[in-house]
């Protein structure tokens, strides 16, 4: 098997408070390879999006702080770097030429008082030779691409004027306009209602095995797992509680807590009755944790 992409181990981040600190993520550790799709699931606050942002250098420090750990990505610029080491120059040329991302909230992550297209121009300017016409075109390639009506009109478009999945299309083709080598989804349809989520799944699932990109998919639901991922990451109170195929989680899951978030789905087959919750499976433990935080062996 080719080596890794993406290589993180042992990541463990910290956020100090007037309360002290607090551990956000501890010890994490996995692997991405190219054209795969990773999930990482869990409830809000078990230490998913931190990951990520991690990842991108994207942590406030103060008043978050890399304790420890590595992320060994290979840079087609840089070549094998890690990613938590890099300088901020050095991170300005990985961030949308190696890596994209896609986030929740299009709204808040696109700049409202400039027009969309010149948005994604300013990428394209930034990480490649392409002259402004060049990137003008490219741009409205990659509208095209993202499957955006009238692209042309929305290149001239303000943030405002367009719906919320249109918003998000304009996130991808940014994300993927230097064909990035990984791409990282933090709940990127969480915002959409459920007919735009698909079309945006399968979007993003297209240009995965277009340009053979390695994902990594962020997200508390299930059911879009099921529908894209390879591989899934089950994460609770910071820590990795279990890792596997995406039918070794489905059909067999090992730790309790992965069989409490399984269990909380509605199936059709069963009628009108009271869904179990996360709660419902809890057991306190020696650490105080309400779930083991150890992962167990897969059977």
């Amino acid at each position: 098997m080719p080596a890794p992409i993406l290589s993180v181990r042992d990541l463990t981040i910290d956020f100090h408070s007037h309360r002290g600190n607090t551990r956000a993520v501890e010890g994490i550790s996995f692997d991405l390879h190219r054209g795969e799709t990773l999930a990482i699931v869990g409830e809000s606050g078990s230490g998913k999006s931190v990951t990520s942002l991690a990842l991108m250098g994207l942590v406030p420090m103060p008043p978050g702080r890399i304790a420890s750990g590595e992320a060994r990505f290979q840079s087609e610029a840089l070549g094998e770097v890690d990613l938590l080491q890099l300088t901020d120059a050095q991170l300005r040329q990985v961030r949308g030429n190696d890596i994209g991302m896609i986030f929740q909230e299009p709204m808040t992550s696109l700049n409202p008082v400039y027009h969309c297209g010149p948005q994604v121009v300013e990428a394209l300017r930034l990480h490649t030779s392409l002259s402004e016409k060049e990137a003008h075109a490219r741009t409205v390639e990659l509208f095209t691409m993202a499957r955006l009506p009238r692209p042309e009109k929305i290149f001239a478009s303000y943030p405002h004027e367009i719906s919320g999945g249109q918003k998000q299309r304009v996130m991808i083709a940014m994300a993927m306009a230097c064909n990035p080598a990984l791409l990282i989804a933090d709940e990127p349809t969480t915002a959409l209602d459920v007919t735009v989520q698909a079309q945006v799944l399968r979007l993003i699932d297209e240009l995965r095995r277009e340009h053979n990109t390695a994902v990594i998919f962020i997200t508390h639901d299930l059911g879009v797992v099921a529908e894209i991922a390879d591989r899934i990451l089950v994460m609770y109170r910071g820590r990795v509680v279990e890792q596997g195929t995406v039918l070794d989680i489905f059909t067999n899951p090992q730790h309790p807590y992965t069989k409490g978030l399984l269990a909380c789905r509605p199936k059709l087959s069963v009628g009108r009755k009271k869904l179990p919750v996360v709660a419902d499976f809890m057991q306190e433990t020696a650490t105080g944790a309400l779930f083991p935080l150890e992962a167990p062996l897969r059977k």
